[in-house]
């Protein structure tokens, strides 16, 4: 197919170093333009990349006849409002996560979804290692999963960083904890119907630093989650079934050049000794993710995860939040 022409906005640091390098591997993707409010830095990255074109403002980029399509890896807070100035310009946009600070706020992209394909950037689900941990859970190799757990952690307490900054949209669960969430949901093929929370908020900045979570997702199936901002890197994902249990090496930040792993146990011996490795070559998530965004563009392929996935996403995370304030179990 004809590879779809993207531009990007802002230089932000996931697009310079992962996505864009991921993006730029295909024949299906051409990243034709970046943009910045400092039209230097937009400078500096295309010359680093190899990106034809550097704006000095989004709009003018959003102007630009040649593109179809924008990444948008923008402040949680310039998610909505940029993604919806694409819309309006005519330009399909895949954004970073979360779409939106919460589900009110993203409602407001139903209307320009009609016109143009608008996604959220999950891209664990397009990497061979979660396709085929769900796989192996839909053939009945581990049994009926009752359980999830997930770990997700690094630290960064640098006021400066956007991640930091409430004001924003800064903390741990919209930051890494709708990993968690997206894979409640993915390795269940479910909805939950309730969760408890409780969240550890940065005395200075105002964050939450870290957040733990029950999910019920009905029929006896339960996840559980501890994210946060300021321990050790660490991440993890168990999917425990009545017969087996599957794990995931490195479930968020799989590498690009490296070969991946998920071990599959029968737990017949402790300790994990009886698991068995199951080892895929190497993948480029992002690489991955923009080809099947592409090709959603194109007509040559459905799009799996659309705003509406994007919606149940924030509806969910609004309800962590509440439980947060609660104390007691929320609806989702």
């Amino acid at each position: 197919m004809q590879p779809v022409r993207w531009g990007i906005l802002s230089t932000a640091r996931i697009g310079r170093a992962k996505v864009v390098p991921g993006m730029m591997k295909s024949p299906l993707c051409t990243i034709a333009a970046v943009a910045s409010r400092n039209e230097a830095s937009a400078q500096e990255m295309a010359s680093e990349l190899g990106i034809p074109k550097a704006y000095g403002s989004y709009e003018a980029l959003l102007a630009d006849p040649d593109i179809e399509a924008i990444y948008n890896p923008l402040p949680n807070h310039l998610h909505v409002p940029l993604t919806l100035m694409a819309a309006s310009a005519g330009k399909h946009v895949l954004c970073e996560k979360p779409i939106a600070i919460t589900r009110q706020e993203a409602e407001q992209l139903k209307e320009a979804s009609s016109r143009v394909v608008i996604a959220e950037a999950f891209m664990v689900r397009h990497h061979p290692q979660w396709q085929h941990a769900r796989d192996l859970i839909q053939q009945g190799e581990i049994g009926e999963v009752r359980a999830i757990q997930v770990l997700f952690s690094y630290y960064n307490a640098d006021p400066s960083n956007i991640r930091n900054q409430a004001d924003i949209g800064g903390g741990g669960l919209l930051d890494i904890g709708c990993y968690a969430v997206v894979a409640g949901r993915y390795f269940f093929d479910a909805e939950p119907v309730r969760t408890v929370a409780l969240v550890d908020l940065d005395p200075t900045l105002a964050v939450d630093r870290a957040t733990s979570a029950l999910m019920d997702f009905g029929a006896g199936r339960q996840l559980t989650f501890t994210v946060s901002t300021q321990l050790v890197p660490h991440q993890r994902v168990q999917i425990l079934g009545t017969r087996g249990r599957i794990e995931i090496e490195i479930p968020f930040n799989a590498p690009p050049d490296q070969p991946t792993r998920i071990f599959v146990d029968d737990g017949n011996v402790p300790g994990g000794r009886s698991a068995r490795a199951v080892e895929f070559p190497v993948a480029d998530q992002y690489q991955l993710q923009g080809e099947a965004f592409s090709r959603a563009i194109r007509g040559a392929g459905p799009l799996a995860y659309g705003l509406e996935d994007a919606l149940m996403n924030m509806r969910i995370l609004d309800a962590l939040r509440r439980s947060s304030q609660s104390a007691a179990w929320e609806t989702t």
